[in-house]
């Protein structure tokens, strides 16, 4: 028999185990409660707007299409000032964000200054980072791509960007940001960007499967957006665009399996012209189970400019059966 020492011993031990099971079952509910996914929809941001570890950048950057493929672009920080979802900042893909003295639009700073700009817009690495935009997720998507370069992964896309939360009737604001400066610790991939030298090794490499993001006839060569007309020798044409709905939501699961080009476990390499829609390819592939993924950030933008770099021209395929 137990005498009275060895039963208080004994209840003593039930009650701490059940305080640890208490305690784990806290702590895995505030895990789950902590939880996010890549893609977040407007009602889960509603709902965690106020979390405190929560930051919500607008990453816009506006596109005004041309004549005969021409476009021009400027900074999203108007259209941010005029109303932007309430806590957002301001990620200016067009100011500390890219690196200034380069020649090409976008181009990719280093880890160090990269990182630095997200720590002034309170990015720590204890925080969950929410993208969006006002148009077609993909310059979101561009600074969620560097942001798993230098090797933070707590940040999703906001699924339909900023069409999406005012669809759902959430209010805009136009009051600025202001967040304490944040310490990010950088982790690099560098195999997550690659450069020219990296892709002219790809071509005629089964082993590297290269993926034009831009449309189909920027692609051809119908239209000419860049020095030269036409892909990278090789290249397999997935637009970014097929990747979304018409309401500028990303696909289901089952409708990208059909749009998806190559096998999950190759090396692939997306581009596009400056790197933007190519980051949303490389941002669907990654969700969709794709583990060796890198974005050619310089893209069409240097590629075409270099004559000694090969492109080619495809066949508009309605064009053989007339």
């Amino acid at each position: 028999m137990l005498n009275i020492y060895s039963c208080k011993k004994f209840l003593a031990l039930v009650l701490l185990l059940g305080f640890i099971a208490a305690c784990s079952d806290s702590d895995e509910q505030a895990a789950t409660e902590m939880a996010m996914d890549s893609l977040v929809s407007a009602e889960w941001l509603n709902e965690h707007l106020n979390d405190p570890d929560l930051v919500v950048l607008d990453c816009t950057v506006l596109v005004q299409m041309g004549g005969e493929g021409g476009f021009s672009i400027a900074s999203g920080r108007a259209s941010y000032e005029d109303g932007h979802i309430p806590t957002a900042g301001f990620a200016d893909l067009m100011g500390d964000l890219s690196d200034s003295e380069s020649p090409y639009q976008f181009a990719v700073p280093s880890p160090e200054v990269f990182a630095n700009a997200m720590n002034a817009l309170g990015v720590n690495d204890n925080s969950r980072v929410v993208l969006y935009d006002a148009s077609g997720s993909a310059w979101a998507a561009r600074v969620w791509w560097m942001l798993r370069w230098i090797g933070f992964d707590r940040a999703a896309l906001l699924d339909g960007g900023l069409a999406a939360w005012t669809s759902a009737g959430y209010p805009t604001s136009t009051e600025a940001a202001i967040r304490p400066a944040g310490t990010l610790t950088v982790a690099l991939r560098p195999e997550l960007i690659v450069d020219k030298n990296e892709v002219h090794a790809a071509i005629g490499d089964d082993s590297v499967n290269i993926i034009d993001a831009l449309s189909e006839p920027v692609y051809r060569g119908d239209v000419t957006m860049y020095a030269r007309p036409g892909h990278i020798a090789g290249a397999s044409n997935m637009p970014m665009m097929s990747l979304l709905d018409d309401t500028g939501h990303f696909r289901p699961r089952n409708e990208l399996d059909e749009v998806l080009l190559g096998d999950r476990d190759t090396r692939s390499i997306t581009y596009c012209g400056g790197g933007i829609a190519a980051s949303a390819n490389a941002f669907v592939m990654t969700r969709e189970g794709f583990t060796d993924v890198a974005v050619y950030t310089a893209s069409l933008q240097e590629w075409a400019s270099d004559e000694s770099l090969p492109m080619e021209v495809a066949p508009d395929p309605d064009a053989e059966h007339e």
